[in-house]
């Protein structure tokens, strides 16, 4: 174990960029599916699976090109033997000869290759590295517990803008602990816990992991400062616990960044998970993730009890974020990573971006003031909606509000919790389907957001909706076409050069939007 003191972001190891000689790669012209940015592709060797991840690039909201794991188990007799069983390596080996020839189809030349505790533990993990590096092409980064640990942390940021909490991420062999204060690191802790580590050690045998996980967490003197504070979760052990508990409930949305957990659900989780047969759900998951399920349930009951945190949040932003985000300049890393995803969307897939922006700013005229005055979190959520409004032009009409609620809510976005989400996705929806139109909503569903943000998403949809009747989707249109709120009345001005848009059907709209900010309509033409 590990102690590490308040310290600056690390840099990442120095390390093969994975050169064209290293992939078979023939061109230059690899770049992500013609949108300029070179894809970075990482392997993560970690004690339980091995991991092959392409990123579009190095940007603040990364989309994922590819993802592929192995479930190898490297580490699951280290602690007794010293040893990583051959078996073990012999899938190791495979898995990462299968993610070379990936690599030289994709033609990806910025590779980064990271080992982690079962490799660094092991007395033959150097044998290992030299094979594995002739099997991947590639030189391989071992991380210290410290660089794992703080690349950890660093993923927190990537998902979670101004995080400021604990954060663990549970591997096959070892526990990095980190305290994320207003976005800064300070302490972080590297302990030889682990789901697969704890199985080697006890012989499996569950009861005798509880004095071993008591006895390393006595060491963790900043736990203390956990207390009402989020516990930022990381690791394959603890997304399968969020997995397995979302099929037991029934929650409505399938996406496991954001999702939080109680104390008692992690408590009631933690008991039913050590009798076989009471979580039917978990039944779904491969073998080596079943095993090891009750471990990682009980290190993180054991750990919150000390924390008492706010809540549980799970994260898949873990150390391969985390050295994506070392990569990134500091303009870079302060963006906002819901409004950079929502913006490189609308350029992608929006009939126009332009559009999109001048929807933001038009509706900002709206949200000004009284009932209708927005927090900062609101406001950015109103403006992604805006960006990401057009996600369904190309599908059907009768399916455009259905097919787009269903992709914004599923999105793999960062910087935004699940009720955000789903103020989201109905905004957009209700930007199709008409403010008043009869839900086909689960009430589960709306039942994450709340009655304030349902509203909202109400008046962002039909002020969307609006501007699009108005604008006919064009850009230079609503920027001349101004909105306001007076006493009772929500006023549209229309220029003589857009006069004759005037008719029945914009009227509509606009009296739809009026009636949900409880005002009527009135249109004026302007000189």
């Amino acid at each position: 174990m590990k102690l590490f003191g308040e310290r600056k972001p690390p840099q990442p190891p120095e390390g093969d960029r994975g050169s064209a000689s290293n992939h078979g790669a023939a061109s230059d012209a690899a770049s992500c599916d013609g949108y300029g940015l070179e894809p970075i592709a990482v392997i993560d060797i970690g004690s339980n699976s091995v991991r092959l991840v392409i990123y579009e690039g190095a940007v603040r909201s990364p989309a994922t090109l590819f993802d592929e794991k192995v479930l190898c188990g490297l580490g699951r007799s280290v602690a007794t033997t010293g040893k990583l069983g051959d078996e073990a390596v012999g899938r190791a080996l495979v898995a990462l000869k299968r993610f070379r020839a990936i690599l030289t189809v994709r033609r990806v030349k910025n590779v980064r290759v990271l080992a982690t505790a079962a490799v660094r533990d092991a007395d033959d993990g150097a044998d290992f590295i030299r094979l594995a590096q002739m099997a991947c092409g590639t030189r391989i980064e071992i991380l210290t517990g410290e660089q794992e640990a703080l690349f950890a942390a660093q993923g927190i940021m990537m998902g979670f803008p101004g995080a400021d909490g604990i954060a663990g991420d549970l591997g096959g062999g070892s526990l990095e602990l980190i305290n994320i204060v207003d976005g800064q690191l300070r302490d972080a802790i590297s302990l030889p816990l682990g789901g697969l580590r704890l199985i080697d050690t006890t012989g499996d045998r569950i009861e005798c992991a509880l004095p071993l996980i008591e006895a390393e967490l006595d060491r963790v003197p900043f736990l203390v400062h956990g207390k009402g504070r989020p516990f930022y979760a990381v690791g394959g052990s603890w997304r399968s616990i969020a997995r397995v508990q979302m099929e037991e409930t029934a929650y409505p949305l399938r996406v496991m960044h954001g999702y939080t957990l109680s104390m008692t659900e992690i408590v009631d989780f933690a008991r039913k998970s050590k009798k076989p047969g009471s979580l039917s759900s978990a039944d779904e998951l491969a073998k080596p993730r079943r095993d090891i399920l009750p471990y990682g349930a009980l290190i993180l009951e054991r750990l919150t009890r000390r924390l008492q945190p706010s809540s549980v949040v799970i994260s898949v932003f873990g150390i391969r974020e985390g050295l994506l985000f070392s990569q990134l300049s500091d303009h870079e890393r302060a963006k906002d990573p819901l409004i950079s995803y929502a913006d490189e969307y609308a350029r992608q897939r929006s009939r126009s971006a332009e559009h999109a922006h001048e929807l933001c700013r038009w509706t900002d005229q709206l949200f000004t003031g009284g009932d209708l005055a927005e927090t900062p979190d609101e406001r950015r959520l109103r403006h992604a909606a805006c960006l990401m409004s057009d996600v369904g032009w190309r599908a059907h009409p009768d399916y455009r509000g259905a097919q787009s609620l269903n992709v914004l809510a599923h999105a793999s976005l960062g910087g935004i919790d699940h009720p955000g989400r789903v103020f989201l996705a109905l905004a957009v929806y209700y930007r199709h389907q008409g403010p008043h139109d009869k839900d086909r909503i689960s009430d589960a569903l709306k039942a994450l957001a709340s009655k304030r943000a349902l509203k909202r998403a109400r008046i962002v949809g039909a002020a969307i909706r609006a501007a699009h009747m108005l604008s006919i989707g064009v850009s230079g249109v609503i920027d001349e076409t101004p909105i306001r709120l007076d006493t009772g009345k929500l006023v549209l001005t229309l220029p003589p050069a857009y006069v004759s848009l005037d008719g029945e059907r914009l009227r509509r709209r606009f009296e739809q939007l009026a009636v949900l900010l409880e005002r009527t309509f009135e249109l004026e033409t302007g000189s």
